[in-house]
């Protein structure tokens, strides 16, 4: 018997339940896997042995359908991190020993760039073991866009999305009043200013868009910004600045650190978040204007109800890739999107090995930003317009979106 296991991990996406049901939807074709099987909480939960038998809960094309509307994890997640197994080699030793017993022979991790880290490190213990019997690969996601050794990441495009939508709605809110005012959005994106960026696409359709973008990857400069400011106050009486919440000072220091502690997650990062109100008060302080902030936080990787039609189908068919990469005997692999074409958007789908997207991240690159550091070009605006085309009909019930949710008696242990 060879069975599947499937597990996601990281922040949440709206659309990493397609990946989810790709990796299935493949499997229940496939003569090689019998049972298709998922655990709850990452790979915190395989240790735990929390498994649940996923052809019960996808019993019918319209599982899938809704499971594919439907936002967030729905196995859950973590952020867990495996320490190297040449330092400690327990949990190693304890995963191989959980796989064995339950025949899986395949395990899909869906996940960022810390669920590649595992895969990594994972595949790496099974090929020094010389274990034969069991396989790994990863599917790519993240609403950051910041994973090396794919063209963009299942999550970005309708993140970006809901972005470029919520940043053309704010900008007919805030040009109703006859006073100046600045409204500050502050965005995801700790490192990368990637979904930033996309605030951009607001100007598509004749809309100004921001005035000012503050990605990253930029240092930012209080006079500098003061100085921007004035420019485009002395043309315009009410406009929107879009900001990374991972905003640089000149000397490497989040901006954020003034009102946050020093507190970071499992994996060593910084939580973040608070540059639009650092800047909210810098302006309410230096110029006399009204100002406020608007922070999309978590809406941003959950509005299923906008997602791109594009990324929904590019997480289904990574989903299958990387079970592919199991099939095929490739031990290690991430399923990953190369770009062919932009005019006309063309990808192929292909893998890379894990370790080459593990701990690492893709930036913005410097050609992609203005020169005067506060906007983005012509470049940038081919790469994204691709990324956020098409929309999925959406299955209402009662007036609002319907979601697959799981029921109480599949959340516990499998015997």
């Amino acid at each position: 018997m060879k069975n599947l296991l499937i597990a996601q991990s990281g922040g949440p996406t709206a659309v990493i339940n397609a990946s989810l049901a790709g990796v299935a939807e493949a499997a229940c074709v496939s003569s090689r896997v019998d049972g298709i099987m998922g655990a709850f909480y990452g790979i915190q939960g395989v240790l735990n042995e929390q498994f649940v038998d996923l052809k019960k809960v996808l019993k019918s094309s319209r599982d899938s359908s809704l499971l594919c509307q439907t936002p967030a994890s729905l196995l859950g997640s973590c952020r867990y991190p495996l320490k190297p197994w040449r330092e400690d080699e327990e949990e190693y030793q304890k995963l191989v020993g959980i796989f064995r017993k339950h025949h899986i022979s395949y395990f899909i991790y869906i996940g960022g760039n810390d669920s590649m880290d595992t895969v990594f490190k994972l595949s790496e213990y099974i090929k020094e073991k010389e274990i034969a019997d069991i396989l790994v690969a990863g599917v790519p996601k993240t609403i950051d866009n910041d994973l090396e050794g794919t063209d963009h990441c299942p999550g970005f495009g309708s993140a970006a999305k809901y972005v470029a939508a919520t940043v053309v709605e704010l900008e007919r809110d805030i040009s109703v009043y006859p006073v100046p005012g600045v409204t500050i959005v502050e965005i995801m994106g700790r490192n990368a200013g990637w979904l930033t960026a996309s605030s951009a696409l607001s100007r598509i359709n004749g809309a100004s868009g921001p005035e000012l973008i503050y990605l990253c990857e930029t240092a930012f400069s209080e006079e500098r910004f003061l100085e921007d400011m004035r420019r485009v106050m002395s043309r315009k009486k009410a406009f929107l600045i879009a900001v990374s919440e991972g905003l640089k000072d000149e000397n490497g220091f989040y901006l954020s650190e003034q009102v946050q502690t020093e507190q970071t997650d499992a994996f060593g990062h910084k939580y973040i978040s608070g540059a639009g109100k650092i800047l909210e008060n810098l302006i309410r302080s230096r110029m006399d204007c009204k100002v406020r902030t608007a922070e999309l936080s978590l809406m941003q990787r959950c509005a299923a109800h906008i997602a791109s039609e594009t990324d929904l189908k590019e997480a289904w068919m990574l989903g299958g890739k990387a079970l592919q990469c199991v099939l095929d005997g490739r031990n290690g692999e991430m399923a990953s999107i190369k770009r062919l074409s932009s005019n006309p958007y063309m990808v192929e789908f292909t893998s890379v090995y894990s370790g080459e997207a593990a701990n690492r991240e893709k930036k913005v690159p410097k050609e992609m930003i203005c020169s005067n550091g506060c906007d983005v070009n012509e470049k940038m605006m081919d790469y994204l317009r691709p990324l956020i085309q098409g929309e999925r009909s959406v299955k209402y019930e009662n007036g609002i979106p319907a979601h697959l949710i799981l029921g109480e008696n599949l959340t516990g242990k499998m015997a």
